[in-house]
């Protein structure tokens, strides 16, 4: 039978950079040697406690060094990690345990008691304590054994989790480093600010292969961010596209110059933010695409073929999202079911040996269909370069008059009118139109409402927004994904849609709280 020796790899890792920091949170740091000594400690609690092999284990971290000693700890144990956002509201961590069936929770002290509930044995991460790490305590594991349960985002519907098998684990590790832009090292400093939980704990453990030292913040702090910038302290930082925004808001008229790489994913890349993005660090930006359910890049666009996109397009520039990465198959599937040709639109497909072996939802298990590929739900094409380019999600596309448009397409035409605020277009359903197409703007500029329905203008009419709102803030997801469903529950709830050939929201007489 095949096997993944994690325990050899990770025992060379931490004896070969025993003495170098690992980890610095804004609490400490922790260097190589004890942080896998705690592992370890984790790993044999667990197993003496009767954690079997490819056993569900839950962990639920806030960004710090206590997530990663967890996350190695249960990867030593043999169990499968399933790391849940603690962003999450207490239903969907409930959903999240139920679906992947997890009887034991690996948090922090603090934490801890969120899960005083029965059914639910809780293991602190303090408690454990440290002890000897021996690469023979922890002999290689089935290559077919289920190896990590991941959650999406749950963006439009309950989360699923994409079961991964450690073969596919150890895989996408080896992919990741060899698709990073420059080799991860001791010397390499990368920051991360995103949830453990998603791909900051796979961030992790590529730059730890390489001995490199790993910054973890919990969030965005922008004020703690850029002077660590400035100072050289850190030479990468993961930033999709809300903690970039974050980022160059608060720099306002100045520059930060230095870094060598800011990782861009999970969303798309407006053409607007990467302009004032480029002012501030320089043509650095390197856009990738990746789910859930693949662990490394599925597609990468490097740094200076962003910036070629953004710059010869400039607001006309649409989500390319670059080459198709190592190890990965795409395939963009017609509505008819043909295999698009170069610039015709369709369903991304993908198919790869790290690929998860299928979904478990609420109902049990969905394995992956016979050819291997899964569906994605994202909209996109390849132009005649074989670049992906993404243009929308199937399930938020809004079908109006006959027509289907996408939200990205309208969001790109008239997010230049109110930059550097962020927009958020979808449809409301409407019995003359079959849905209406309405924009919320996020801390709009006096003078919004004129600039942006003068830009709307320009659009073809079955594209133009009925209606346009302020909110305080658009809601996102634990990952920073813009939730439309909730943005429709608000307006449902404040307004009322006067339905017609030319429909228009009416405020409701008692308005409820943003969402």
């Amino acid at each position: 039978m095949k096997s993944v020796p994690w325990g050899s790899d990770l025992w060379a890792v931490a004896n070969r950079h025993a003495d170098r920091v690992a980890v610095r949170d804004l609490a400490g740091e922790i260097r190589y040697a004890e942080l896998f000594r705690k592992a370890a400690a984790l790993a044999q609690a667990l197993r003496q406690s009767g954690v079997a092999t490819g056993e569900p284990v839950a962990t639920f971290f806030r960004n710090g060094i206590a997530a990663v000693y967890a996350h190695y700890g249960v990867m030593l144990s043999g169990a499968a990690d399933v790391p849940i956002n603690p962003a999450l509201s207490g239903a969907d961590v409930r959903t999240c345990l139920e679906i992947a069936k997890a009887r034991r929770v690996v948090t922090s002290r603090h934490l801890a008691p969120l899960f005083a509930r029965e059914g639910i044995e809780v293991v602190c991460a303090e408690d454990v304590g440290e002890a000897d790490f021996a690469r023979d305590d922890f002999p290689p594991l089935p290559a077919d054994a289920l190896a990590r349960v991941v959650f999406t985002s749950g963006t439009t519907g309950l989360p699923k989790g994409a079961a991964h098998d450690q073969e596919a684990r150890w895989i996408a590790n080896i992919l990741l480093r060899a698709s990073l832009p420059h080799a991860p090292r001791p010397a390499s400093r990368v920051l991360l600010m995103t949830p453990f939980a998603h791909g900051s704990s796979l961030m992790t453990m590529a730059y730890h292969g390489g001995g490199a030292t790993v910054t973890l913040h919990d969030g965005v702090d922008a004020q703690i961010v850029l002077p660590l910038i400035a100072r050289g302290e850190v030479d990468e930082i993961f930033a999709p596209p809300t903690v970039l925004s974050k980022l160059v808001d608060a720099a306002g008229e100045k520059s930060y110059p230095g870094l060598k790489t800011i990782f861009c994913g999970t969303a798309v890349l407006p053409p607007t933010l990467y302009q004032r993005a480029r002012r501030v660090f320089g043509a650095v930006v390197r856009v990738t695409y990746g789910k859930s359910e693949v662990f490394n890049p599925i597609t990468v666009l490097e740094a200076h073929e962003t910036d070629a996109w953004y710059t010869e397009n400039e607001m006309d520039a649409d989500a390319c999202v670059g080459w198709t990465a190592p190890g990965v198959e795409i395939m963009v599937r017609t509505e008819d079911g043909r295999t698009a040709a170069p610039g015709e639109p369709g369903e991304v497909l993908i198919r790869a040996r790290h690929l998860m072996r299928g979904y478990l939802r609420t109902d049990g298990f969905e394995p992956l269909p016979a050819d291997g590929f899964h569906d994605t739900g994202d909209l996109g094409y390849f132009d005649r370069h074989g670049r992906l380019h993404l243009t929308g999600r199937i399930a938020e596309m809004i079908k109006t008059g006959g027509y289907k448009v996408s939200p990205e397409e309208v969001e790109r035409a008239l997010a230049p009118a109110v930059a550097p605020s962020t927009i958020a277009a979808l449809g409301i359903p409407s019995e003359y139109w079959g849905q209406i197409i309405i924009v919320a703007v996020e801390r709009p500029r006096p003078g919004w409402l004129e600039r942006i329905e003068q830009a709307a203008r320009a659009l073809t009419g079955y594209k133009r927004p009925r209606a346009f709102i302020a909110l305080d803030d658009l809601p996102r997801n634990g990952i920073g994904k813009i939730r439309r469903a909730s943005i429709r529950d608000y307006v449902n709830e404040n307004y009322r849609l006067a339905d017609g050939p030319h429909p228009r929201l009416e405020p409701r007489a008692h308005p409820v709280a943003g969402p």
